[in-house]
């Protein structure tokens, strides 16, 4: 043995565990906004159009974008400012950065900002509807079982 009380259980699970307890989708949304608007900053010169500046502000907003992004995957209690930033860097490449990676890149990092910023670390897991549905029969039958009166006072 390992030592261990616990079985291995696999890479998974833990991955599971620890997407769980982040805004993951948001996070990957907004990193792969970033991506594609600097991808797209190296397009063909037949492709691209720059509008305002060429140098600095078309390649460091789309780099704030995946910071932002890779930040809140990896330090999630300062989401809301990371969401934040990202939503300015992702409206702000509609001007620097091709039309913001030709409106995917744009796209992509307004949506993932959005869901980082309204995600809730407290809340309860969603439960399917079938599942609460199953939960409802069972304790209808539960009270059906008993019968009139049998848990009430002569």
């Amino acid at each position: 043995m390992s030592g261990t009380d616990t079985p291995h259980q696999g890479w998974r699970p833990a991955f599971r565990g620890w997407r769980a307890r982040r805004p993951f989708w948001g996070g990957l949304l907004l990193t792969l906004g970033g991506g594609w608007i600097l991808l797209t900053e190296k397009a063909s010169l037949k492709v691209v159009i720059h509008v305002g500046m060429q140098g600095v502000a078309g390649y460091l907003l789309p780099v704030v974008m995946v910071l932002c992004g890779l930040l809140t995957l990896f330090s999630p209690s300062q989401r809301l400012f990371y969401s934040i930033l990202g939503m300015l860097c992702s409206l702000g490449s509609w001007v620097t950065s091709n039309l913001g990676g030709f409106f995917v890149g744009l796209l992509l990092g307004a949506v993932g900002s959005c869901m980082i910023f309204g995600w809730l670390p407290d809340q309860e897991p969603r439960v399917s509807r079938r599942k609460r549905r199953k939960a409802a029969r069972a304790t209808a039958q539960q009270s059906q079982g008993f019968g009139e009166g049998a848990g009430e006072p002569a």
